[in-house]
Parts: structure tokens; sequence; C-alpha cells
């Protein structure tokens, strides 16, 4: 899993500055990231606050964690219905 360099919270703060009129080109210096991070970033986390996008990252975890257990259960469904297949 990528690790990223950046907290939510320096994120939204990133976020708030371009939002107060600071021009993104100086931002993305300031902050060692290229412009289209910062884009990217608004796309993310747009108008969110810190604890929205706290939320928001917990919610994504727990989304990725039940789609892996969904996925095991339908092999395991798949293996035994090849399995009873087989045997009759």
């Amino acid at each position: 899993m990528k690790r990223t360099r950046f907290t939510e919270e320096q994120i939204i703060g990133v976020l708030k500055e371009a939002e107060a009129g600071a021009k993104t080109a100086d931002l993305a210096r300031r902050h060692g990231v290229s412009e289209a991070t910062i884009y990217n970033w608004k796309s993310k986390y747009g108008r969110l606050e810190v604890s929205e996008a706290r939320r928001l990252k917990e919610l994504e975890s727990e989304n990725a964690k039940l789609k892996r257990l969904l996925a095991d259960a339908m092999l395991d469904q798949a293996a035994l219905k090849n399995l009873l297949a087989k045997k009759f």
C-alpha cells in the first residue's frame, strides 16, 4: 500500500491556503508536491473538515476489509460447488 507523506490535517491545511487565495504553483513549491497533486487533493478532500476526512478514511478501510471478506467467501463457495459437482 502506498504511504503518503501528508496527513489529512496537513492536506486540508494546504487546501485552506488555496481557498484563501494562494496560487497553486506557490503552494506546490512550498510543500514539495506537484500542482497535479494539489488538484487531486482538491477533488478528494474538496470542502471536507479534518473530522470528516478521518471518517472518510475509516470508511474506506472498512470497505476494503469487507470487500476482502466477500471475495474470500465467494472463493470458498465456488470451491465447495466445484467439490460437490465432482462427487456426484
